[in-house]
């Protein structure tokens, strides 16, 4: 035990970040990938009944460029992950994956779901909007990196969880009803929500942003295992990128990422959201995600607010573990916020909060000096 103890110090604090257009192959070499990442990515949630929020130009603001208090500006996040966990009519949700409360959702909701990204004036077209705003003042920028998720085929029908469903409740493709007890047609509907994504994107003649790839919504594979492979193959045939943010510890599989064919993978920490989880969570975390090549996540929501449950402290903590356990230097980092916890700090008016802003945004700003220079 001391000896593997020791192999993994060293093996952290020696490792080394791989170029942003390499990747770590199963036998420790790399090659050359065509897909594109972003540094710092943040996750936009929208497009559930449940969600109080539209995702126009001016909501967006604050994840784009960022002012200090000596008028400087710069770039913030420059990669933004579209997703949902349920739709519906409300108290009826339908999910996107399997675990959540509610029915699967169907086509109708997944065709609801992306129209809801590319609705003219909100989602991507806000964003590229907002951006080119944005670029009036500091120059065009490099495209930022979109990524949508891409839900689970939810398996329904008397062998399933969701025995109330027929097993083919999802609709057609090309006339044929589809039956998810087979992979065959959950994969089907896969390709199909791939291809109207893509459809949409195009429609859309983006200047300032561009499709770089899919998340996968489950966080686990117990239900989707023999899925995966095949869907990945799908996306990097097109060269988009597969992603995947897996939960730690309780998840069986997170480590094995490579093996169920993502292509990048965050490391969910799940620090922030119990006032009892110690601060060594964090630490423990890094060392994980450096030893098996996963890149980090960030975690906040609304209770990160002075006046509520006030846990800024917390969203502090992984500032420091990040800063002290080379994550800034070498790995991508993904922010969870809920919803729109950020613009909601932006808009703040406790000094507290403000303070929180600006110190999460010029750590966000510090993390990308510090990879590139790597």
């Amino acid at each position: 035990m001391l000896l593997a103890a020791l192999f993994f110090s060293a093996f952290v604090c020696c490792a080394e970040r791989l170029e942003a257009d390499t990747e770590l192959k199963p036998d420790g070499t790399t090659e050359e990938t065509p897909f594109l990442v972003a540094t710092d990515m943040v996750l936009i949630y929208g497009g559930g009944k449940h969600r109080n929020v539209t995702w126009d130009k001016e909501h967006f603001t604050p994840y784009i460029i960022y002012t200090d208090g000596g008028n400087n500006k710069r770039w913030l996040f420059d990669g933004f992950l579209f997703l949902e966990i349920t739709n519906g009519v409300s108290g009826n949700p339908r999910i996107f994956a399997t675990g959540y409360y509610g029915q699967p959702a169907g086509k109708a909701e997944w065709t609801r779901q992306v129209d809801y990204y590319f609705t003219e004036g909100n989602g991507v077209d806000a964003l590229n909007n907002c951006i080119a705003r944005a670029a009036e003042q500091l120059g065009a920028p490099e495209k930022r990196k979109v990524v949508i998720g891409l839900p689970e085929p939810i398996v329904a029908g008397p062998q399933s969880h969701y025995t109330a469903l027929p097993a083919d409740y999802w609709g057609n493709v090309d006339g044929k009803q589809l039956d998810f007890t087979g992979d065959k047609d959950r994969i089907t509907a896969c390709k199909w929500f791939i291809d109207y994504v893509e459809q949409r994107f195009g429609e859309g003649k983006f200047e300032y942003v561009e499709l770089a790839g899919f998340y996968w919504i489950a966080e686990e594979s117990l239900h989707t295992k023999t899925l995966l492979a095949e869907v990945a193959a799908y996306l990097n045939e097109k060269k988009y990128s597969f992603n995947w943010i897996p939960y730690w510890k309780t998840n069986p599989d997170y480590y094995d990422w490579r093996s169920l064919k993502f292509n990048y993978a965050w490391l969910q920490p799940n620090y922030f959201f119990n006032d009892d989880t110690p601060y060594s969570r964090l630490t423990e975390a890094c060392t994980v995600a450096q030893l098996y090549q996963l890149d980090m996540e960030m975690e906040f929501d609304l209770s990160v607010f002075a006046a509520g449950k006030n846990r800024g402290t917390r969203l502090y903590d992984y500032m420091k573990a990040f800063r002290e356990n080379g994550i800034l230097e070498s790995k991508r980092i993904a922010y969870y916020q809920d919803c729109d916890a950020l613009y909601q700090l932006y808009h703040a008016s406790d000094e507290r909060d403000k303070k929180l802003f600006r110190d999460f945004c010029q750590f966000v700003g510090e993390h990308q000096d510090r990879y590139h220079q790597n």
